[in-house]
């Protein structure tokens, strides 16, 4: 299994480190992208650099963490490919991977304890994409990039 990306801006960090140690005792490989302190940094460099190698297939799945969770979530689906799920509880996570096939979870640490992140983590980890009338929808919104992209020449 590929590590998974993690990143976040200051307001993040702490939960960042949190999440960190938790994956580790549980067996699971973090590649930490950033920040590296609780200094004042702008969360879109990180945001950007994860979901580029989302994007890129370098990494399956990822981890983004701000204040709010919003912003992030904004610079993250900018990328084809992305699917940045802004999660604040157990049920949205589950139903970001079963409904949306969701490869980055994004955090607000002014919103939920590290208690909560780390059983939104574990849901997010566990649940499987259910396919079936998802998997429709989920190629629509394929569809949709796909168009985007080529209207950009990107």
């Amino acid at each position: 299994m590929k590590p998974i990306l993690i990143a976040s801006d200051h307001a993040g960090f702490a939960l960042k480190e949190k999440l960190k140690s938790y994956m580790r005792r549980i067996g699971l490989e973090a590649k930490d992208l950033g920040t590296y302190s609780d200094e004042r940094c702008d969360y879109p460099a990180f945001a950007y650099k994860l979901a580029k190698a989302i994007s890129e297939k370098k990494y399956n799945r990822g981890i983004l963490i701000c204040k709010s969770g919003i912003g992030n979530s904004i610079v993250a689906n900018r990328l084809r490919g992305v699917r940045a799920a802004l999660c604040c509880n157990t049920k949205a996570a589950r139903l970001a991977r079963e409904h949306n096939d969701s490869n980055v979870l994004v955090l607000g640490s002014g919103f939920v304890s590290e208690a909560s992140a780390k059983k939104i983590l574990q849901v997010w980890l566990n649940a499987e994409f259910l396919a079936g009338r998802h998997k429709r929808r989920l190629n629509q919104i394929k569809e949709i990039e796909r168009q985007i992209c080529s209207e950009r020449k990107i």
